[in-house]
C-alpha cells in the first residue's frame, strides 16, 4: 500500500462508497461530564433529515478498535517535541486491548504509511522511532491517508492527528478531504499546537464527531491521547438502516436519548456518489 504514491498521483480524485444502506453512528452519552455506559437500544432515538429511524444494532465496547495515528513529521517537530510525540504514540499503543489493531501514517513532504492496520504493536512502534522531523507540513493528504488506513478493515475507526502547523504542500483540498469525511465512519480527534486557527482541523472534528484540542506545549500530549482512547472507549455505536429520506445528499443527524444527558455525535453524512 504505497500511501504517498497514491496521494501524489493526481490522477483520480480520492472517493469513498457511499454508505446509504447501513448507515453506523458513533455516539458518546455523558451527564455531567460522566459517560453514561449502561444505556441500551430503547434509550436511543436517531432522526435523518428529520424522519424518525429503526435503530438495528447498538454495541458497547464489544467492537474491536483500528487506531490510526497521523503524525506531522515537519522540520518543526524535532527535539523534544518529537520525543514528547513518540511517548505518546507508544502510551497509546499501551493502552490498546489485544483484539485493537494500530496502524501508523507519518506526513511532511511526502506521506509515509509507517505500519498497516495490524494487532502487533511492535512494526508500529519500530516506525513511529524511526520516523524523524524534515521538511513541510501535507497535512491534508495525510488525514485522507489516515482516513483510507482507518477504514482499510473491518472495525470501528479512531483516527488520532497531530500537527503543529498549517498545511504547506498537500496536493489535495482541504474541501475535497471533508467531503470524505462526511462519507466515512472514521472518528477524528486531532491535536493541534501551531499558533494560527487550525480551521480545517476544526472542521473534520466536528463533522466526524470528534474533537479537536488545541495546546501550546506537547509536554502533557501522552495525557491528551489516553483521555482520547478512553473517550472513545466509551462511545456507543449505532446503525440503522435509513427509511423515508433521499438516498443522495446531505443528511442531518441528531441523536437523542431518552434521559437528560448530552449526546455528542457526528451532524451528518453525504450519500450518493
Amino acid at each position: 500500500m504505497a500511501l504517498a504514491a497514491a496521494v501524489s498521483a493526481g490522477a483520480q480524485p480520492p472517493t469513498f462508497t457511499s454508505k446509504v444502506e447501513a448507515v453506523r453512528v458513533d455516539v458518546l452519552v455523558t451527564d455531567k461530564g460522566r459517560a453514561l455506559t449502561d444505556l441500551g437500544r430503547n434509550d436511543f432515538e436517531v432522526f435523518d433529515n428529520g424522519v424518525l429511524q429503526q435503530i438495528d444494532f447498538v454495541s458497547y465496547e464489544q467492537i474491536p478498535l483500528n487506531v490510526v495515528l497521523a503524525f506531522d513529521m515537519s522540520d518543526s517537530v524535532a527535539g523534544d517535541r518529537l520525543q514528547h510525540l513518540r511517548s505518546a504514540g507508544a502510551a497509546v499503543l499501551g493502552g490498546l486491548r489485544k483484539e485493537d489493531q494500530a496502524g501508523l501514517v507519518t506526513f511532511s513532504n511526502p506521506v509515509v504509511l509507517g505500519s498497516a492496520l495490524t494487532t502487533n504493536r511492535m512494526p508500529v512502534r519500530e516506525a513511529l522511532d524511526a520516523a524523524g522531523g524534515a521538511g513541510n507540513t501535507a497535512l491534508v493528504d495525510g488525514v485522507y491517508a489516515g482516513m483510507e488506513l482507518g477504514e482499510s478493515d473491518v472495525g470501528r475507526a479512531l483516527l488520532i492527528v497531530f500537527s503543529d502547523g498549517l498545511d504547506t504542500v498537500s496536493w489535495l483540498t482541504p474541501g475535497a478531504v471533508l467531503d470524505i469525511a462526511k462519507r466515512c465512519d472514521v472518528v477524528v480527534y486531532a491535536v493541534s499546537t501551531g499558533r494560527a486557527k487550525p480551521e480545517f482541523l476544526r472542521d473534520l472534528t466536528s463533522f466526524t464527531g470528534g474533537r479537536l484540542f488545541e495546546v501550546e506545549r506537547t509536554a502533557n500530549l501522552g495525557a491528551i491521547f489516553l483521555d482520547v482512547l478512553q473517550e472513545f472507549r466509551q462511545r456507543y455505536l449505532l446503525s440503522y438502516t435509513p427509511r423515508g429520506v433521499a438516498v443522495s445528499g446531505w443528511h442531518r443527524l441528531d441523536v437523542r436519548v431518552k434521559r437528560k444527558a448530552t449526546v455528542k455525535a457526528r451532524p451528518g453524512y453525504l450519500a450518493g456518489s
